[in-house]
């Protein structure tokens, strides 16, 4: 089993689709996967991180056509699935004057995930975070009633092509103020399940929200949409179809 000694992306696995016909080894960073065939009609999946953790697995098959996909996932599943929200806490605040709108690039955590391929369906073998650090959960309004979500401080991007290879992808975000006075935003809420996400070779970009502040009533709510990017990057297969609508209070500060 090679180290991980080095952290060049050019010693790592691109995103794809890999033929499993014999053995195939995949090198990520801080982690190291191996498939061997023990059979005719079996492999063995083997996969160590950084701290030693191992896990295990025997696949039993019934065709010779069988592939795995390397994709990037949505950031849901370390260090376990409680939560479709993310929280997003920017390294610099926005503000918008009163009545204007502002479109940004932001780093989004990822996760990534290993597919089994066999008669044209993808199932779910294993997923990785090649940075436990960005595992984290965060709170979202009060003890008892808040939100929980997967939290990370992001920095803001440039645009599509500023990601981080295998940690992280980029999403636009289009922000509309609609109230009478000035906002700073410092942080967004949202479900990411209804967000696709995009590879080539080891970047990943995801579809975007629109974030419309406005007033109803006499509460300040910021409305959230799913909104898709235009891209001839390979779709992952974590895609789900339909977009949900979120109004949350302000919290948007």
């Amino acid at each position: 089993m090679k180290t991980m000694s080095n952290d060049s992306e050019n010693i790592f696995s691109n995103y794809g689709i890999y033929d499993l016909s014999d053995n195939l080894e995949l090198f990520l960073p801080n982690t190291s996967i191996r498939f061997q065939k023990i059979s005719d009609n079996a492999f063995s999946y083997f996969r160590e991180n950084s701290e030693g953790k191992i896990i295990e697995k025997i696949i039993p098959v019934k065709s010779d056509d069988i592939k795995i996909e390397l994709a990037p996932i949505r950031p849901l599943n370390h260090p376990a699935r409680r939560t479709n929200y993310v929280f997003l806490k920017f390294d610099k605040e926005i503000y918008l004057s009163e009545n204007s709108a502002a479109s940004i690039f932001v780093h989004c955590p990822i996760e990534i995930g290993i597919f089994l391929i066999h008669n044209s369906n993808h199932e779910s073998l294993d997923c990785i975070t090649c940075n436990p650090l960005t595992s984290r959960f965060g709170l979202y309004g009060t003890p008892d009633t808040g939100t929980l979500c997967k939290y990370a401080k992001v920095l803001l991007a440039s645009d599509y092509d500023d990601s981080i290879s295998y940690v992280n992808g980029v999403m636009q975000i289009v922000i509309e103020n609609t109230l009478s006075f000035g906002q700073t935003i410092s942080k967004v809420i949202f479900p990411i399940t209804d967000n696709s996400l995009y590879y080539d070779k080891s970047k990943t970009i995801l579809d975007g929200i629109k974030i419309t502040m406005k007033k109803r009533a006499v509460v300040n709510i910021a409305d959230v949409k799913t909104t898709s990017v235009e891209t001839d990057w390979v779709l992952s297969p974590t895609w789900e179809d339909g977009t949900t609508n979120t109004t949350l209070e302000m919290g948007l500060e």
